[in-house]
């Protein structure tokens, strides 16, 4: 029996999966970024400025520099990393309570709500504010930096908590909670699944996937999430996009939004920007992925036999 104690004690601690969700957010923040940037403009787009993706880069870069589909990258990256040591860390919390006490083994119901729980917090107390902005700088337009509003990410808080009180970096909570909820309920059950089906790795099992492995399974994992949660993410977007400087605000919530949205630009605006999603968040979790697989695997060869990654 104190053997068997022992055993299910050796497990990988929540803070080396904090670590590692933290340091694959900062490889992720700088190779997608540009993706991000393109996205945001298309879901702020009302009037068909833009053609679709390439063009829409192409037109960034043409007016405003390639340094602009960098724009907000300093809170884009903060955010991620903060976000993912947050995610990681609270699934891994989180997974713990809802493990069965004699066998140490999860259900599916309870891998999803603990993945649910992990993107509700990490909508809470991480995304909203950095997403507001990150947001509000993407959505400026220009070179000259003296003419635009917000001059940089500290600047953008000041001025928002300044005229629109501090629940102004709140904007848009409700969509992002469900949107993040959904997706991470979705993504760390999907992942496990994929783990198991393509490469026969099983929790405990003390198999340590390959980085490609890590990005296959990553890469389809996030997938679902952006095709559910698309019409929660435009209207995210719209409402933190949003300020009261201009005088009364066009959405006053989430249902608003999606019916406003809805009436004015029909269904198929709601998903606005789903392409340049797919194409940031499958390839995002592929990197994320494939860098906290190897963290945690390091740690587990250096430190632990046959823990659960």
């Amino acid at each position: 029996m104190a053997e068997e104690n022992s055993r299910t004690k050796k497990t990988i601690p929540p803070y080396m999966k904090a670590i590692s969700g933290s340091l694959g957010g900062i490889v992720e923040a700088s190779c997608l970024q540009p993706i991000d940037v393109i996205k945001t403009r298309l879901q702020l787009d009302r009037t068909g400025s833009y053609k679709g993706i390439v063009h829409c880069g192409s037109t960034i870069v043409s007016n405003e520099g390639v340094r602009a589909l960098w724009k907000g990258l300093t809170p884009f990256a903060t955010h991620l990393t903060l976000k993912y040591a947050l995610r990681m860390g609270s699934n891994a919390v989180l997974q713990s309570a809802f493990k069965d006490e004699e066998t140490g083994k999860i259900s599916p119901a309870g891998r999803v709500m603990s993945g649910f729980g992990a993107g509700v917090l990490e909508a809470l107390v991480i995304v909203t504010p950095f997403e507001v902005v990150k947001i509000r700088l993407q959505q400026q337009r220009g070179l000259s930096p003296e003419l635009l509003r917000y001059k940089g990410p500290v600047h953008c808080a000041r001025m928002i908590v300044r005229e629109e009180g501090i629940l102004g970096l709140w904007a848009g909570a409700a969509p992002t909670v469900m949107r993040n909820g959904t997706n991470q309920a979705a993504m760390f059950t999907a992942k496990n699944a994929f783990d198991t089906m393509l490469w026969k790795k099983h929790e405990g099992d003390g198999k340590v996937l390959q980085p490609w492995q890590s990005m296959i399974s990553g890469f389809l994992a996030g997938t679902a999430g952006p095709i559910c949660t698309g019409p929660f993410d435009v209207v995210k977007t719209r409402l933190m996009a949003q300020n009261k400087s201009g005088g009364e605000l066009k959405y006053r919530g989430m249902f608003h939004a999606i019916a406003t949205i809805h009436a004015e630009e029909g269904l198929r605006a709601l998903w606005k920007g789903l392409i340049p999603r797919l194409m940031r968040i499958p390839p995002g979790q592929a990197i994320m992925w494939a860098v906290a697989d190897q963290i945690t695997g390091f740690y587990e060869r250096t430190y632990l036999t046959n823990a659960p990654l």
